[in-house]
């Protein structure tokens, strides 16, 4: 079979449509907005693919699956099983990025724990286990006659006068200890009166060696042999002495060599765990830094938000804990004491407050106690106490209730920060410190796809043959990825790139690479205009992207408005002739010369030039006001100065990944919302805006979903409906009977269904068949009860003016 018939389509505003869609074809559905394509692409093609391969599953499997409603159709024949890739985020987890919704971060996880090469978080030095074996072998391997001793350190850097490890010395049997590095007779030891608060080193003499490459005992017997079996006894004792850890010195150079049969570091004595995935991961407890659990930011408090510098203490410069009469209460009186401890009054204007006066408020006394005046209902008094301070204080607060209302008020004091422990890495400093190809595993996240690329692709050269072998399949897949990310267009993307950051566009190409990867074949798979938000430039490496899918042995159905990509096509099918009402019918199908050739298209007359978008001539006289951005360093913006004109249609442009994002969205729209809003996001880094002056708000309308509630629809989203409501309320009939405008709601008791409770209908849970849902009988799907319908205006209820399109409005 060939081709997808569809027979019948009446879904949302199709016409009881045929359409044949080939098989295994780049096929495009276009028209006017809103004309029906999403509904016979998503709602029909994609609804009935996903509800037949969900049917063939065991009941038990459906239950979890949240079966699709069978879409409005007469009959689909030759349908398989479909894949929807739409422009809707990723993902809102901050702890989602692109390397994780690709599986390359999965794959770089593993290939750090088994080819990586652990190094100390704090010397640097490559930390290695070594077998007894190899470290016989390394100590055989000296020059001949150099005469060794074999140490087992005790005392590492540790205060105190060590008496005791003398005396377990001593039961143990040995004679000699190196004491701060130098060698000493036990009992000499002993003798010393260490220092109890200087850190000291001490070591046991477990054996004194030469090293012998040749020659034989009296005996007759081989001295190499003799020396390494007396040499494996010593390393022996002297590993379990010392857990894990000797120390060999090396006479007349003064040098020690370390060697460890964990994953340690013998000089700072710092201790990996065996390195697994997991050990890489921010989302679990063995990876993540323990101090921000993985996320890399931080709420941390910011004085500028606390504290208005021109009031005084008095006036209320300290935010959180002004009132009218500061000195009436508890917070007021504390500082009034503080203030009176350290020499300033609380009636002085804070800018005029020495800055290190000031943070007794801010940060605390801490420890120093202050003398706190008080009265209570005719009695007074004086108690001595330390003073908290405010940011301790909202700190601890914010940590320890249990009340979202107190913590959303203290986040009006806060700022996002980079973690201060991780700076933003997200790992334990463990973890941070295994190296492939002499670069940590946060290095490489935070390189773009394209750069990304090329280090994987020099990697190979840096590794040894068993590294090689280890990490061929690894490198091989993570590969395989970044070069799909690339031809979708994405290779300015870093992988350490939250997810909910991401255009609409950016987040279906990153789901479309990864259908890529995983090389499915007989599958339809249905994208919603895949070239949003995508430079011209980037246009062709998306449609041969598209086209090698289709090439895998796929149906791909794209719906789409782009020239290029209509032109690409192997079939077109155009929808319309308007929107609404009146689209829902098939125009014109076949390949683009046919569609081009319809003269009853519009999109063909569009392709072939018949109709075309005038340049408007005559523009507005040029601005007086601008807003001027200084500086702006965020991501890969290079130090620039941008001057953008007021009460203009600005559009700023440029190839994807060029810094357009970070402009308008990091810098300028969080700058404008901290100013307007007290927004605690942290704007880009730039040095000033000039010009907020001559506005007196932002707005920032991007591809987030409008609607929270499955209750939100256009009137309440724009507010019509409050207007439609009071309306009602307004008519005499409403009067009569006393209607206010919260009878007309079907969000709140008194005019909605309560069988329904404002629903209109009744969902029924069917397990592992699809959730049936049904007019609820007692409103007929209307959500008012019937004393609320008999309020009309210009002969319409509520109900039926709810049901009128914006045009019949």
């Amino acid at each position: 079979m060939d081709k997808i018939t569809i027979r019948g389509a009446r879904e949302h505003n199709l016409k009881n449509i045929n359409v044949e869609i080939p098989r295994n074809k780049f096929v495009v559905i276009t028209g006017v907005s809103g004309s029906g394509k999403s509904s016979l692409a998503f709602d029909t093609i994609y609804a009935e693919g996903q509800r037949r391969y969900i049917e063939s599953l065991s009941a038990y499997a459906r239950q979890f699956l949240g079966l699709k409603e069978k879409p409005d159709v007469d009959q689909i024949t030759g349908l398989s099983p479909a894949i929807s890739i739409d422009q809707r985020s990723v993902s809102k987890n901050p702890r989602s990025t692109v390397g994780t919704a690709t599986e390359i971060y999965d794959y770089l996880r593993l290939l750090y724990a088994r080819i990586g090469i652990p190094h100390c978080p704090k010397c640097g030095r490559e930390v290695k286990a070594q077998t007894i074996t190899q470290i016989t072998n390394t100590i055989l391997s000296l020059p001949d006659k150099t005469k060794i001793i074999v140490l087992a350190p005790l005392v590492k850097d540790r205060k105190g006068e060590h008496k005791g490890v003398f005396e377990d010395i001593k039961k143990a049997g040995y004679v000699r200890v190196r004491v701060d590095g130098i060698v000493l007779e036990l009992d000499e030891a002993q003798d010393l009166s260490l220092a109890k608060y200087k850190k000291h080193n001490i070591e046991v003499v477990i054996d004194r060696l030469v090293i012998k490459k040749e020659g034989k005992s009296k005996e007759g017997k081989s001295v190499v042999n003799e020396r390494k079996t007396r040499l494996v006894d010593s390393l022996e004792t002297a590993l379990d002495l010392g857990n894990g850890i000797i120390y060999v010195n090396l006479l007349g150079k003064n040098e020690d060599l370390v060697f460890s049969e964990h994953f340690a570091c013998d000089h700072c004595g710092v201790s990996f765990p065996e390195m697994e995935p997991r050990t890489f991961s921010f989302n679990s407890p063995h990876g993540a830094c323990p101090v921000c659990t993985g996320l890399g930011i931080k709420l941390e408090i910011d004085p500028d938000l606390i504290v208005n510098k021109n009031l005084s203490i008095a006036e209320g410069a300290v935010k959180p804990w002004a009132r009218s009469n500061v000195r009436s209460t508890w917070y007021g009186r504390m500082m009034e004491a503080v203030a009176e401890e350290y020499g300033f009054s609380i009636n002085t204007p804070v800018k005029r407050i020495p800055k290190e006066k000031f943070n007794k408020i801010l940060y605390g006394t801490e420890g120093d106690e202050i003398t706190v005046d008080y009265s209570l209902e005719r009695r007074k008094g004086v108690f001595h106490t330390s003073f908290e301070g405010v940011i301790p204080n909202l700190e601890r607060r914010y940590r320890e209730t249990d009340s979202d209302y107190i913590q959303k008020d203290i986040e009006r004091y806060m700022r996002v920060r980079k973690c201060p422990v991780c700076k933003g890495k997200r790992l334990k400093p463990e973890a941070l410190a295994v190296k492939v190809g002499e670069e940590s595993i946060d290095k490489i996240t935070c390189l773009s796809i394209e750069k990304a690329e090329k280090f994987f692709n020099k990697l190979d050269k840096a590794l040894s043959e068993k590294e090689r072998v280890i990490g061929k399949q690894i490198l091989k897949e993570i590969k395989n990825r970044l070069k799909f990310l690339l031809n979708v267009g994405l290779s300015y993307i870093t992988l350490d790139r939250a997810t909910s950051t991401l255009a609409g566009g950016e987040a279906q190409r990153i789901r479309l690479a990864t259908q890529i990867g995983s090389g499915l074949t007989g599958v339809v798979y249905i994208l919603d205009e895949p070239t949003i938000g995508l430079h011209q430039r980037d246009n062709d490496r998306l449609i041969s992207t598209l086209k090698n899918l289709r090439d895998l042995g796929n149906t791909v159905v794209v719906v789409e408005h782009d020239e290029a990509t209509i032109n690409s096509a192997d079939y077109v099918i155009d929808i319309g002739p308007g929107a609404g009402k009146d689209g829902g019918e098939i125009i014109a199908e076949g390949s683009p010369k046919e569609i081009k050739k319809a003269s009853n298209s519009l999109t063909g007359q569009y392709l072939s030039g018949k109709k075309r978008i005038e340049l408007i001539k005559k523009r507005k006289k040029k601005s007086k006001k601008y807003l001027e951005v200084k500086g702006a360093r965020e991501h890969n913006l290079k130090n620039i100065n941008v001057k953008i004109p007021l009460n203009k249609f600005v559009v700023i442009t440029g190839v994807s990944g060029s810094g357009k994002s970070s402009l308008m969205n990091d810098i300028i729209a969080k700058k404008l919302a901290s100013k307007f809003y007290r927004s605690f996001e942290e704007p880009g880094k730039h040095d000033k805006i000039i010009g907020v002056k001559n506005l007196d708000k932002v707005i920032l309308i991007d591809q987030s979903p409008i609607g929270r509630t499955p209750r939100s629809n256009p009137a309440t989203y724009t507010g019509i409906f409050t207007y439609i409501r009071d309306l009602f309320s307004q008519t005499p009939e409403a009067k009569m009977r006393g209607y206010k405008p919260g009878r007309f709601s079907f969000n709140v008791k008194g005019g909605r269904c309560e069988a329904c409770r404002g629903d209109g209908i009744i969902k029924i849970e069917m397990q592992f068949l699809p959730d049936v849902y049904v007019d609820c009988e007692e409103c007929n799907g209307t959500r008012y009860n019937r004393e609320t319908l008999e309020i009309h205006y210009k002969e319409k209820n509520t109900a039926e003016v709810l049901e009128m399109t914006v045009d019949e409005a």
